[in-house]
């Protein structure tokens, strides 16, 4: 009835009491609101437990099942936030969610509405070695990255990593990429975050997700406008080629900049990459309105420094205010999207 109502956050649901608490409060909101759902939505992702479950009861109750794509739920939450309709500019920033395509998507630019969403920029895949184990450990972010941008004179490289991490087990990460071998392909600027700061020496191993990238944020006192080269592909969609970034990286790293300085400088390149990419697609969809959404946009630096680039261009910008930006969020942009394909059909 136009209203929707958000639990709490419950955490990895890979944890089984946790997975069992959130089948309880899933039964209590229910019964609470009285509520005798006419479909399910559940993210795209084919392993989610959530997901698992809600095609399990769409089956069993006979509803129309709708499987919405990660990023673009990101991006309706905060258009559901800001009650905007029509299609919009949408910045979809995080370090994991299932792409149309099967690949690990992360850094993506949308023109989204409701109902539907192109992919119309993202940044270039790399290989994620070891898949999730990726997450817990970004040195191995870091060598997909440095793999990708020097190919095979990576071992001659001058870098706190390569001395901070066994050779053995860097021979054997190189050579899964080689092969293929559990290396799903990713666009996540999560990922890219955690592999500058393992370049810089900054953190190997994590204890949370997005750890490496937090530390790599606070590190980040002061100003400079700075940046690194940037480059992307022309054609559409646009590929953002994150080799540029990485090089300019190492090359401080060589030359005694400070881990903090190349946090600056990374963060401000991505707020000029992000505005000006945007530029290239208000030009070509005459769009104007950008919304931001996804797990990356709890950084405040980027957050703020982003809004304040786009302002300048004169974007109409929109964040998250009541809903949160990470996946604490994302079942508002999921119910709206299902609503809106409901709506249409």
């Amino acid at each position: 009835n136009g209203e929707a109502i958000l639990s709490q956050h419950m955490g990895d649901l890979e944890d089984y009491t946790t997975y069992e608490d959130y089948l309880r409060n899933l039964a209590l909101y229910t019964k609470l609101f009285a509520h005798e759902p006419q479909s399910i939505a559940v993210d795209a992702h084919p392993e989610y437990l959530s997901s698992k479950h809600g095609r399990e009861t769409a089956d069993r109750r006979g509803l129309q099942l709708h499987e919405i794509q990660h990023h673009h739920a990101h991006i309706v939450s905060c258009m559901a936030e800001h009650k905007l309709d029509g299609a919009v500019i949408g910045l979809a920033f995080d370090g994991t969610g299932y792409g149309t395509d099967g690949t690990i998507w992360g850094g993506e630019v949308l023109v989204a509405e409701a109902k539907q969403f192109e992919r119309v920029a993202h940044l270039a895949e790399v290989p994620m070695p070891g898949s999730s184990a990726a997450i817990k450990e970004p040195w191995r972010m870091a060598l997909s990255h440095l793999r990708a941008t020097f190919g095979d004179n990576l071992p001659g490289l001058e870098l706190p990593l390569l001395q901070q991490i066994e050779p053995p087990k860097i021979n054997i990460i190189v050579e899964m990429m080689e092969k293929g071998v559990n290396c799903p392909q990713t666009s996540s600027l999560g990922r890219l975050f955690d592999a500058v700061a393992a370049i810089t020496g900054i953190r190997q191993r994590v204890n949370f997700e997005g750890q490496a990238a937090m530390e790599l944020e606070m590190l980040a006192d002061g100003h400079s406008d700075a940046i690194y080269d940037i480059q992307w592909t022309s054609h559409a969609p646009i590929k953002i080629l994150p080799q540029t970034i990485i090089r300019g990286v190492v090359q401080d790293i060589q030359n005694g900049m400070t881990p903090g300085d190349i946090s600056i400088k990374f963060h401000q390149t991505l707020m000029v990459l992000f505005s000006e990419i945007c530029v290239t697609i208000r030009r070509r969809h005459d769009l104007n309105r950008v919304v931001l959404s996804g797990g990356c946009f709890q950084n405040s630096l980027l957050l703020k420094g982003l809004i304040g680039q786009l302002e300048a261009q004169y974007f109409e910008v929109f964040a998250h205010q009541q809903v949160p930006a990470n996946d604490g969020g994302i079942a508002l942009g999921q119910a709206l999207v299902a609503a809106s394909i409901a709506d249409a059909s």
